[in-house]
């Protein structure tokens, strides 16, 4: 398996659907604890977590066992894009016990890209920002939370981020910048400093 290590995730998609199950599960190590982080982020149960995270990568199996798998060089999003969409499937689901689902609520505004980019000066301070946002942003509607965790602490660009929910650049960046605004002005009122630049 150590071989395999080095291998894109395109390759290790290939050997699998030509039988080798070891490329798959240096896979499922390599996005296992991102993708379940992003659903226990979202859904903040761990057995419904446990579930979905099973059912994604089970979805993602049959897949690439079903020759279905579409090489595009983006596995990460292409599962995370599953995970999404099972996490949506659950709070349709569970709507009717009184989860609400912000699905219908859209936000279309430019957006500073400067505003979501980092360079490596700021890694350090980047790093403790990121642990006082975690705090605040169980503050904010399901939207724009997803879009924080998928670009900050998965670090995905905003058109994988777009493909992934469903939605144009633009409502994903108008997304983000609702949840800075949000986020700065809890910070303010915490005395918190949240500077990412």
């Amino acid at each position: 398996m150590e071989s395999f290590a080095n291998l894109t995730d395109e390759m290790l998609v290939k050997l699998y659907a030509g039988g080798n199950n070891s490329a798959f599960d240096i896979l499922l190590e390599r996005y296992e604890e991102k993708i379940f982080s992003y659903i226990f982020f979202i859904v903040h149960n761990q057995d419904v977590a446990d579930d979905i995270f099973q059912e994604t990568f089970m979805k993602a199996v049959v897949t690439i066992q079903q020759g279905r798998y579409v090489e595009n060089g983006k596995f990460q999003a292409w599962i995370t894009r599953i995970a999404h969409n099972l996490i949506i499937d659950y709070f349709r689901q569970t709507r009717n016990e009184n989860c609400v689902s912000n699905d219908e609520v859209e936000y279309d505004l430019f957006n500073d890209i400067k505003l979501a980019e980092t360079n490596v000066e700021s890694k350090m301070v980047r790093e403790q920002v990121l642990d006082d946002v975690k705090l605040l942003v169980e503050h904010l509607p399901q939207n724009q939370k997803e879009v924080v965790f998928m670009r900050y602490y998965q670090e995905l660009s905003f058109k994988e981020i777009a493909d992934i929910t469903g939605v144009s650049i633009n409502t994903a960046l108008g997304r983000m910048r609702y949840a800075l605004l949000n986020l700065r002005k809890m910070a303010v009122k915490k005395e918190l400093h949240l500077a990412i630049s």
